[in-house]
């Protein structure tokens, strides 16, 4: 039995050709949902500008100049050559560059122990006093962060001088270390340590200490509940509860610190200047000296440029440790 469509066609009968289907248009956008697209583009753009001016271009400039041996001279006659890798195979191969590296290392890894530890305790302490008292801590907290580095570092400086130091004057007082009057706190490599030390653990508290008490309060009750009705300690709560949640916040205030301790630079130079006999001087001390103080702008800017690609390397792991927190939570 032969089908309609091969009669047709012995017939000599055109034949409609197989009805295919047909996507839809997709509807052309309006100018109204182009101009809707191009909106969040259009306001971001003045914060973009600002950003590509005053980030993104210095950054770019700092590593070309990296690769010249811009120095005093191009200051007065404009006049560098592009010298490749020179610059850093000078600074790689300077054993003050290493000497300088351990100790950033070495300063940073106590001054962020310290910060956070101290801000851990502060925060604890900001849950357990009344609600007057924990709104003048805070404030107080508050008012020290706020306070400019540069400012501080000079009072801090005031209160350790030798002779009127209100610090030398108390630590007199007690009688613990006999007349301490006179001492240059500056002047003696663990004692210039210790003061920088105690400078940049103070201004770096205040962020930890209610960081972290802002995530304790986003825990639950009814887990400390739970754990004392078990007859778990207040020491098992916290390090079994508190910690567990304050995980994330934890890591990431530890790498802000890192990142903030490791470029430390106002506080080392307003009160030791490197010294004495360069032991407090860091990376930054160290490249502000190349650049600034023997005009070494190309030596400075790779050490600069060095001094970053170190700090992404040392953050890195506690990056991972952030986004696998995260994922865990």
């Amino acid at each position: 039995m032969s089908s309609p469509v091969a009669t047709s066609v012995a017939a000599g009968e055109p034949v409609a050709a197989a009805a295919t289907p047909r996507r839809p248009r997709k509807p052309r956008p309006d100018r109204a949902t182009k101009r809707a697209g191009w909106t969040p583009l259009l306001l971001l753009s003045p914060a973009g500008l600002v950003i590509v001016a005053l980030t993104v271009v210095p950054i770019g400039y700092l590593v070309y100049m990296s690769f010249t041996d811009a120095s005093q001279r191009m200051l007065f006659i404009g006049v560098y050559n592009v010298v490749g890798f020179r610059q850093y195979h000078q600074i790689l191969t300077d054993p003050e560059f290493w000497k300088s590296f351990a100790r950033t290392i070495g300063f940073t890894g106590a001054m962020v122990a310290g910060s956070i530890v101290i801000g851990m305790g502060v925060s604890q302490l900001l849950g357990k006093v009344g609600r007057v008292m924990r709104y003048v801590v805070t404030i107080v907290l508050i008012v020290a962060w706020a306070m400019p580095n540069v400012a501080s570092s000079m009072v801090w400086g005031w209160l350790f001088q030798p002779g009127y130091g209100i610090v030398n004057w108390l630590l007199t007082q007690t009688q613990l270390f006999g007349d301490v009057t006179s001492t240059n706190w500056a002047d003696r490599p663990w004692l210039a340590y210790a003061c920088i030390w105690m400078l940049i653990v103070w201004q770096a508290v205040p962020f930890i200490a209610l960081t972290l008490n802002a995530a304790q309060t986003q825990v639950d009750a009814a887990y400390y509940e739970a754990a004392r009705l078990d007859g778990a300690s207040e020491w098992r709560v916290y390090w079994t509860i508190t910690l567990h949640f304050l995980r994330p916040t934890l890591l990431l205030v530890t790498i802000l610190s890192i990142i903030w301790d490791f470029n430390v630079f106002n506080q080392i130079w307003l009160i030791t200047q490197g010294g004495p006999d360069g032991a407090t001087s860091t990376l930054g001390v160290y490249a502000y000296r190349n650049a600034f103080v023997s005009f070494q702008f190309g030596t400075g800017a790779a050490i600069s440029v060095v001094t970053t690609l170190l700090l992404f390397v040392l953050t890195a792991f506690y990056i991972r440790s952030l986004v696998r927190a995260g994922e865990d939570l």
